[in-house]
């Protein structure tokens, strides 16, 4: 039987076997034990992880709110990587001011550089001998045109941005996780890339925007299934319309105009959503929590694709 055979069996053994699985419940009553994969709801959720986050610049951003949520939930450490180096030292000081017992390493590249992306992952391992989760949460919007407007060249710069980036971070991620240690008993660990609804549904993007994300999630689901029997799990979360300096004009202009109400209409919550609330399912994906959510798309939009979009007051 090859390695690598042996390896995936290996690991979906330690997945199903009750050496696995803590019993935090004594039995009575005659009634077995439940089986919990994860620690307790109320602890921290990613103890002892190391994490890599993509993505991480802005200020408002999804990148800044996750790598604050892992370090408040027990994460060793967490790198904090983008393209854009001007606010990582400040976010680096401002997270080890408030979690003192966090690692945070700065790391400046372009996410769908392989080389790059393959060095963090590389440090990674050697540094801590593992890596348990890979947020690639770097992403751009591109041209905000109709698609007979933009050229190949556009097009395929907000694939490379958007989509390579993720199937990078999947590509190098994967087998750093499937390591083991002395801390680390079992190949595990979770890839998250930041998809949209706009690759749920249409008219929430950009066609380029919209088909790379549509992308991030499909890289999802097929890599999901070729991480079969490695306790390696895929998903993609998928956005609304979320303030963050991506989307900051739009809200920034609705209140200078007094129309921040009008913001997030037409979804159930009638709002937009903050970074914080993208980087709570960042953070569940990322933990033993959810040990059995996998190549699955994640919608955080206020119920938004749950619909038809319609006009309010015009149902007939």
């Amino acid at each position: 039987m090859a390695d690598s055979a042996r390896q995936r069996i290996a690991a979906l053994g330690n997945q199903l076997s009750p050496q696995s699985s803590t019993a935090t419940n004594t039995p009575s009553e005659g009634l077995p034990a439940i089986r919990k994969i994860a620690g307790k709801s109320s602890g921290p959720r990613v103890e002892g992880k190391v994490a890599i986050i993509t993505g991480v610049n802005s200020n408002l951003g999804i990148g800044r709110a996750t790598a604050h949520q892992f370090a408040e939930n027990g994460a060793k450490a967490i790198y904090i990587c983008d393209f854009d180096s001007t606010n990582l030292e400040s976010h680096k000081r401002e997270i080890i001011s408030l979690y003192p017992n966090v690692d945070v390493r700065v790391r400046q590249f372009d996410a769908a550089d392989e080389n790059a992306v393959k060095a963090v992952v590389d440090d990674a391992s050697k540094t801590y001998g593992r890596l348990d989760v890979f947020f690639a949460n770097a992403g751009i919007v591109g041209a905000m045109s109709p698609f007979t407007a933009i050229g190949k060249d556009e097009f395929m710069k907000v694939m490379e941005t958007n989509v390579a980036s993720v199937f990078l971070a999947a590509k190098y991620a994967a087998p750093a996780m499937m390591k083991t240690s002395a801390e680390k008993k079992s190949p595990s660990g979770s890839i998250i890339g930041t998809a949209s609804v706009a690759g749920l549904r249409s008219n929430a993007g950009t066609t380029p925007y919209s088909a790379s994300k549509a992308a991030v999630i499909s890289l999802a689901q097929t890599t999901a299934y070729q991480l079969a029997g490695t306790g390696i799990r895929m998903n993609a979360i998928c956005p609304g319309l979320i303030e963050t300096g991506m989307t900051a004009p739009t809200f920034e202009t609705a209140r200078f105009r007094g129309t921040e109400k009008k913001i997030g209409q037409l979804n159930p919550l009638k709002r937009g959503g903050n970074a914080d609330e993208i980087a709570r399912v960042a953070l569940f994906l990322a933990s033993d929590e959810a040990s059995y959510v996998n190549g699955q798309a994640w919608a955080v939009d206020g119920g938004l694709s749950a619909g038809h979009p319609f006009v309010p007051g015009k149902m007939a």
